[in-house]
């Protein structure tokens, strides 16, 4: 018999597409000896690949925040061809490149695209899906929820078009909002688990301290996607959106948004708040806050959970003055409108093995598969899925965060403002494109540089009505 082992390199030989080996490393991030995988197989996984023996494929993988994560799924990875007698070669791509959906889509077009991704959902699947690149997925997810119960209530928006799934949810994605709460207690400031963006404002500069070195406000309007992040969230609690509730039509020229855009802009131009603001923050990229927060000189950040899972898994002595709260509220909510995000398996137009690519992502979604990511992720890498949730002890206990977060990816949906918009919005091409295109951060750019907010947002509205149409969206 033929011991067709897993292989890091031999499938790039095949061709690796345009992404080519700048965008690209393989996975495990060039460890020599990857973690030895426990997780087992499901017997009607290995009855499903029996007749796929000695067959190969090839993976695209969203490059996480840790190391460590990227090589115990690759040890998953590895488990998996192992016990099929299959090849498969997984390879990773920075999602932040800003050109990434560009670059894939013109290796599905040109037939050399890997047969399986995952990309987090509320950012690539529309667009994906609107250029015609994913293969229908429905058969897949409705066996899983078969076995596994409800996905993640987020990914039922960002996942599905016109009834049809076009992407098999992988992991829950905490995202999150940190204080250090240790000098909250200095200043006698009790932690909430709610904030308003003005409360939140008044604490970052009660507890800066630029002779400590200690900088309260800790984001960027400068392009990354935390920037984005963060710039999307607070406008949408002023009760402002880039669209309207359908993902057609560009919204964003309004009171409220300006108001959002003022506020924010405030921040960064008032000599006020200069106390709290990080040296260098106008130029920050998208790894300068978890930098700066893991090296204690912030005193609030908002992130995916990877910064608290690198605190927490390299021991980092921030991770105990940690205090994780949910996002804040504005003028038109009550409550918080974070939906956390997840990444999805998708499977390519044309793919050379597609039977193989959806055996894997079933294998992947379960909790022996998901459980040595996890670890080495604390909540970056939750269980999208039901009933995943309560297969291991981890999930439900192995940080203090968790329970809050299974919250997050199970809450009912949609969530309102008060002058009607609902979150999550109809998945949208233009809007996905928008952000990629760093409109906001850009808009927020030029209010720091002295122009009018309502200027910068007209501005801005008239860049997205062009993305929009370019994606298909006339106005």
């Amino acid at each position: 018999m033929e011991n067709t082992m897993w292989s890091r390199r031999g499938f790039l030989g095949m061709g690796v597409g345009v992404l080519g080996a700048a965008g690209l490393a393989a996975c495990g991030g060039g460890s020599e000896s990857p973690p030895k995988a426990q997780a087992e197989v499901p017997k009607e996984l290995l009855d499903a690949a029996a007749a796929l023996k000695g067959s190969t494929m090839g993976m695209l993988s969203q490059k996480l925040y840790s190391t460590a994560a990227n090589e115990a799924l690759d040890a998953s990875i590895r488990k998996f061809a192992e016990a099929t007698g299959t090849k498969i070669e997984n390879s990773l791509v920075q999602a932040d490149a800003g050109d990434v959906v560009a670059k894939i889509d013109a290796e599905v077009k040109g037939g050399v695209a890997r047969d399986l991704a995952f990309m987090t959902d509320s950012r690539f699947i529309a667009q994906f899906h609107a250029l015609g690149d994913l293969e229908d997925v429905t058969d897949v997810v409705t066996a899983l929820s078969a076995d596994y119960g409800e996905p993640c209530a987020e990914a039922k928006n960002f996942c599905v078009f016109d009834g049809r799934w076009y992407a098999i949810p992988y992991h829950f994605i905490g995202i999150g909002s940190f204080l250090r709460k240790d000098w909250m207690r200095e200043k006698g400031i009790t932690p909430k688990d709610l904030y308003s963006w003005e409360e939140l404002r008044d604490v970052c500069l009660a507890i800066s301290d630029p002779g400590k070195r200690r900088f309260g406000w800790g984001m960027t309007v400068n392009r990354s996607g935390d920037g984005n992040g963060m710039i999307e969230a607070l406008i949408n609690s002023y009760g402002g959106a880039i669209a309207s509730n359908d993902g057609k039509k560009v919204t964003f020229d309004s009171p409220e948004t300006v108001q959002a855009v003022t506020f924010l802009g405030d921040i960064y131009t008032n000599p006020r708040y200069k106390p709290m603001l990080p040296p260098g923050v106008d130029s920050w990229t998208d790894t300068s806050n978890n930098e700066n927060w893991l090296a204690g000189v912030l005193g609030y950040t908002r992130n995916s959970f990877s910064v608290y899972a690198d605190s927490k898994t390299k021991k980092n002595p921030v991770y105990d003055n940690t205090h994780v709260f949910s996002d804040c509220i504005g003028p038109a909510t009550d409550k918080s409108l974070l939906l956390g995000q997840s990444q999805g398996f998708v499977v390519f137009k044309g793919a050379k093995n597609g039977d193989l690519a959806r055996l894997l992502a079933q294998y992947l979604i379960t909790a022996p598969a998901l459980v040595g990511v996890a670890k080495e992720a604390p909540g970056l890498a939750l269980p999208a899925w039901e009933r995943v949730w309560d297969a291991d002890p981890f999930f439900a206990g192995g940080d203090p965060a968790f329970p809050m977060l299974r919250t997050m990816s199970q809450q009912p949906l949609p969530l309102k403002t008060k002058n009607g918009l609902s979150f999550p919005q109809k998945a949208s091409a233009g809007q996905q494109a928008v952000v990629a295109a760093y409109v906001l951060t850009d808009m927020m750019q030029q209010v720091v540089q002295g122009a009018a907010p309502a200027q910068a947002v007209k501005d801005a509205h008239a860049k997205m009505v062009q993305i929009f149409s370019q994606q298909g969206l006339p106005q």
